[in-house]
């Protein structure tokens, strides 16, 4: 097993749980600056105006935005070759209706820049990482609108243009299809339903598939935009896969799964991968009785706007059962258990055989180059008496997953690089909570509010150092 010349070693975060100053130097709220603090057992409340008796931990985040010289010098001594980040709409466009951008927001991003470039990092921007501007969702009803295209394409055109030259990688959505489950309606769709449980969202399919063919368009549009500000631009496409087994050979749990597959793991990329939808949507149209309104040269456009290459975020896997006596797993995606795996502390299966599985059949399907760009293991991390962090867990569970993307690219995979997920300590997005870590780096921030904001190295941050520099070899 031996990883490509030039692959690229990194890490990943999102603005809006990563970077604070939620209202500093001419910043808008997003979406989920009105989202509340909660844990595993108690989802995040909407509020669609701010509560000062509640906690609202993206407002912080771990302030990167003030932070950033040194959590940059900190990737740079893991020997990161790439970072993945995203630019916070809101800070570039404050409610999303303003003609001309806001400069202070753009000078921020110059700086990151700046000192990316000076270590030899390359980035790797995500333009809308659920950091919709508030403004648009309480406005237009976030991508429910046909107005929403216009002022993604301003925004992304904008960051696009200042940016030339400094970054050349580009993912247009985060997670695009998580608009396929209720849980998107509004983290990543916009779409204020009126119930305040972020996590379980009322679901509205008519809406939802409508406000996907929106941003379907909007990052077709977008990838055109790109390729013509720079010809040396590549623009990609961010999936969250989520690998469904039959949980017997049962035909009944094998047509389950596939059926799943097709739905959450390829109705969105196969309109962005391959420009048109693909030939089981309209079975899936009439079954929830949806009917997609397209302008005239809606699909022209998805054809003219595929991408260069896929990325996706594979944390765990699920197996699909028709028998309702089965033991339901109790992580985000359901399912029943698979009892050839263990489970995180969040009742997250761990399954690293299953990364080479996935990776092996999205090649399969569109053979274009393909990125990792979440990964992780989101678990307690405890500070011993010396300060130091003992995290061989996440260790472990790190190197069997960077063993399963070896192997799929001895497979043939073409695969360009692994940046796994808060590769520095930063707020979960679903539950809202400090304590459930990813990071090589631990930031002293607390699910009250409460710390320092002091980084330190837990002894993952050596043992990733250690593969960086290796290429993969010493695991």
């Amino acid at each position: 097993m031996k990883f490509p010349d030039g692959f690229l070693w990194g890490g990943a975060t999102a603005a809006n749980q990563f970077e604070g100053a939620w209202d500093v130097d001419g910043k808008g709220p997003s979406c989920m600056d009105m989202a509340t603090n909660g844990n595993h057992h108690t989802p995040r409340q909407i509020t669609p105006e701010l509560d000062p008796n509640r906690l609202y931990p993206c407002h912080d985040g771990v302030d990167f935005y003030h932070h950033y010289k040194e959590d940059i010098a900190l990737l740079a001594e893991m020997g990161f070759k790439c970072f993945r980040f995203s630019i916070n709409w809101p800070r570039i466009y404050p409610t999303g209706f303003e003609d001309e951008p806001n400069e202070a927001g753009l000078e921020f991003y110059d700086r990151v820049f700046d000192e990316l470039e000076r270590y030899g990092i390359e980035p790797l921007v995500t333009l809308s990482h659920y950091e919709m501007p508030f403004a648009i969702a309480r406005r237009q009803n976030g991508w429910a609108s046909r107005g929403t295209i216009d002022l993604y394409v301003k925004y992304a055109t904008t960051v696009m243009r200042r940016y030339r030259g400094r970054c050349r990688k580009w993912l247009t959505f985060n997670e695009i299809n998580a608009g396929m489950m209720p849980i998107g309606m509004y983290m990543s769709l916009g779409i204020l339903t009126g119930d305040p449980d972020l996590r379980h969202q009322p679901d509205n399919p008519q809406q939802r598939y409508q406000a996907l063919h929106h941003q379907f368009v909007a990052s077709a549009l977008a990838v055109k935009a790109g390729h013509e500000i720079d010809l040396e631009n590549k623009m990609g496409c961010m999936i969250a896969y989520m690998l469904a087994y039959p949980l017997t050979p049962n035909p009944a749990d094998v047509e389950l799964a596939r059926e799943r597959n097709q739905y959450r793991n390829y109705y969105c990329s196969d309109v962005q991968v391959r420009g048109e939808y693909p030939y089981f949507a309209r079975r899936m149209w009439d079954e929830e009785g949806v009917e997609i309104d397209m302008a005239p040269g809606d699909l022209e456009i998805l054809k003219q706007g595929t991408v260069d290459f896929y990325t996706h975020s594979y944390y765990q896997s699920q197996c699909a059962s028709t028998d309702a006596s089965q033991e339901t797993s109790g992580n985000l995606l359901g399912g029943a258990k698979n009892p050839y795996l263990k489970e995180t502390a969040w009742e997250w299966p761990i399954d690293p055989a299953g990364l080479r599985i996935m990776l092996n059949q999205v090649y399969e399907r569109y053979q274009i180059p393909i990125m990792v760009v979440e990964n992780g293991l989101g678990c307690r991390d405890e500070v011993g008496p010396d300060g130091a962090i003992e995290d061989d867990y996440r260790i472990e569970y790190l190197r069997e997953h960077i063993k399963a993307m070896g192997e799929a690219i001895v497979d043939g995979v073409e695969v360009w690089g692994y940046t796994p997920w808060g590769c520095i300590d930063l707020v979960s997005n679903a539950d809202g909570e400090m304590a459930k870590r990813y990071g090589f780096v631990y930031v002293d921030k607390h699910d009250d509010g409460t710390g320092t904001m002091a980084r330190s190295r837990k002894k993952s941050f050596a043992w990733y150092q250690k593969v960086i520099e290796s290429n993969g070899e010493v695991l």
